[in-house]
C-alpha cells in the first residue's frame, strides 16, 4: 500500500462521498426544483473520492501523481458544473473553487501539480463565469486573481506543513535510533557482565582453595598466639613477631585475591585507552592462575616493550582469562597428563599478536567452523553458557582487532588475537629478551 499519496483512509473516503451526496437535498431546496445535472456532478466527485482512497494508497509513485493529478482535476470540473447550475459567480458553492485547491494541497502534499491542476481549473472556470456573466475587465481580474493567489498560497503553505512534519518525523526516528542504541549499549554492558560472573563462578573453586590455605595457617597462628599469652612462661617475643607477620601476609594475600575479584567483576564503563599487552595478561594471570594451577603449567611469555594497543583495559582482560579458562577446563576434561598452557606476545611491527596455546586434543572439525556461534558450547551446563568465545570475539572486534581459532600442527588448540600497533617505529629487533614466568 502506497501510503504517502493519500492522507485518507477508505472509511474517510466513504464519509466524505455520503456527505457530498447528501448535499443533493440543498441543491434541491436552493434552487426549487430537483437537478440531474447537479446530482450528476455530486456522483462523480463522490465515486472519484472513493476511489481515489482506495486506487492512490495502493499503487506505485508514478501511477499515484497521475491519479492525484486527475482526481485534482475532476473535482474541480464537478464544483463548477454544480456552481454553473445554482448561479455561476453568484453561487454558495462558489467559495469551494479558491478552497477546493488548499484541501487538496494538504491531501496529497507530495504531489504538487496536483494543486495546481485543481487551481487551473478553477481559473478556466472561474474565467468562464466571468465572462457569462458579462463582467468588466477588472472584475474578471480580481476573481481571477483571487483563485490564482489562494492557489499559490495553498501549495507555499502546505509545503512549509510538510516540511514541519517531515522534520517532526525526522526527530522522532533520531530520537528512537538513539533510545535503541542506548538499550542496545546497556543490555550489551549487561551481557559482558554476565558472563564476567559466569567466568568467575568457573574460577570459584580455584579461588576458594586460594583463600582457604592462608586463611589455615592464619587461623593457626592466631591459636598459637592465644595459646602462648595464655601459658605461664612469657612467650618470646621474636617468635611473635614471626607468627604475627606470617599472619599479616596471609591476610594481605588474601585482601589481594578479593580486590582482584571484584577490580575483574565490577560494572565500571571504562572508555578505550592506550595499554601495554604485557600489563593486560598480567592482570588476567592473577586470577586464571587460580583455576589452572592444579590443572596445568602456565607459561607466559610477553614481552613488556612490545607495542601499545587502543583497547578497554578490563574487557581485554575478560577476553584473555575466559581463553586461559577455557583451555584448563578443556585439559580438565580430557584428562591430559602434563597438561600446559601457554600466553605468548609478538609484533611485526603494525600487529600485536597474542596467542594462546594448549597441549589438549584441539577442535573437533565439525566443531571448529561453529566455535564462535552464540549459545554453542560442548560443555555442561554447569561448565560453560555458550557464549565466552561469542561475546570475546565482539568485545576483540570493538578494538579493531580479530580473534580467530584453529588447532596447532603438533597438536592441541590455538587462539589468535591480533591488534593494531598504536606504534609505527617499533620492531622486533628492538624488543628485549623476553621473559618467561611459570605456575605450576
Amino acid at each position: 500500500m502506497n501510503e504517502q499519496w493519500g492522507m485518507w483512509s477508505d472509511r474517510a473516503g466513504w464519509v466524505l462521498a455520503a456527505l457530498i451526496l447528501g448535499f443533493a437535498g440543498a441543491d434541491a431546496l436552493y434552487l426549487g426544483h430537483f437537478s440531474v445535472w447537479t446530482l450528476g456532478c455530486r456522483l462523480v466527485w463522490a465515486l472519484s473520492l472513493v476511489a481515489s482512497s482506495v486506487l492512490i494508497r495502493r499503487s506505485p509513485p508514478f501511477r499515484a501523481r497521475l491519479l492525484s493529478d486527475l482526481n485534482a482535476a475532476i473535482w474541480s470540473v464537478c464544483i463548477l458544473g454544480i456552481c454553473l447550475e445554482t448561479g455561476g459567480l453568484g453561487s454558495p458553492y462558489f467559495l469551494l473553487v479558491p478552497v477546493l485547491p488548499v484541501a487538496i494541497a494538504f491531501m496529497y502534499r507530495n504531489s504538487q501539480r496536483a494543486s495546481l491542476m485543481s487551481g487551473g481549473v478553477g481559473c478556466v472556470g472561474t474565467v468562464g463565469f466571468v465572462w457569462w456573466a458579462e463582467y468588466g475587465l477588472i472584475q474578471a481580474l480580481t476573481w481571477v486573481s483571487i483563485v490564482v493567489a489562494i492557489t499559490l498560497y495553498a501549495r507555499f503553505f502546505a509545503e512549509r506543513f510538510h516540511q514541519v512534519q517531515q522534520s517532526e518525523e525526522r526527530a522522532r526516528l533520531e530520537r528512537a535510533r538513539l533510545e535503541s542504541l542506548e538499550a542496545l549499549a546497556l543490555s550489551e554492558h549487561r551481557r559482558t557482565q554476565s558472563e564476567k560472573l559466569a567466568i568467575v563462578g568457573r574460577l570459584a573453586s580455584g579461588v576458594a582453595h586460594e583463600i582457604n590455605n592462608p586463611l589455615a595457617y592464619v587461623g593457626s597462628n592466631v591459636d598459637f598466639v592465644r595459646d602462648e599469652l595464655r601459658s605461664a612462661e612469657a612467650p618470646s617475643r621474636e617468635e611473635l613477631l614471626e607468627v604475627l607477620e606470617e599472619t599479616r601476609a596471609g591476610l594481605q594475600h588474601i585482601r589481594r585475591i578479593v580486590a582482584d575479584l571484584k577490580g575483574f567483576a565490577r560494572m565500571d564503563a571504562e572508555e578505550p585507552t592506550e595499554c601495554a599487552l604485557a600489563d593486560v595478561v598480567a592482570d588476567a594471570v592473577k586470577l586464571a592462575s587460580l583455576r589452572l594451577k592444579h590443572v596445568a603449567w602456565l607459561r607466559v611469555d610477553v614481552p613488556v616493550a612490545l607495542p601499545e594497543i587502543f583497547v578497554v583495559r578490563q574487557r581485554l582482560v575478560q577476553v584473555v582469562i575466559n581463553l586461559l579458562v577455557n583451555a584448563g577446563d578443556a585439559l580438565e576434561a580430557h584428562q591430559v597428563e602434563n597438561g600446559e598452557v601457554r600466553v605468548t606476545g609478538q609484533s611485526d611491527g603494525s600487529q600485536v599478536v597474542l596467542l594462546v596455546e594448549d597441549n589438549g586434543p584441539g577442535f573437533a572439525p565439525h566443531v571448529l567452523p561453529r566455535l564462535f556461534e552464540a549459545f554453542f558450547t560442548t560443555k555442561g551446563p554447569d561448565k560453560g553458557t555458550g557464549l565466552g568465545l561469542n561475546l570475546s570475539r565482539e568485545l576483540v572486534e570493538q578494538f579493531g582487532g580479530v580473534l580467530s581459532a584453529d588447532n596447532r600442527p603438533e597438536g592441541g588448540a590455538r587462539l589468535r588475537l591480533e591488534f593494531p600497533a598504536r606504534r609505527a617505529d617499533s620492531s622486533p629487533s628492538s624488543l628485549p629478551e623476553n621473559e618467561e614466568r611459570d605456575a605450576a
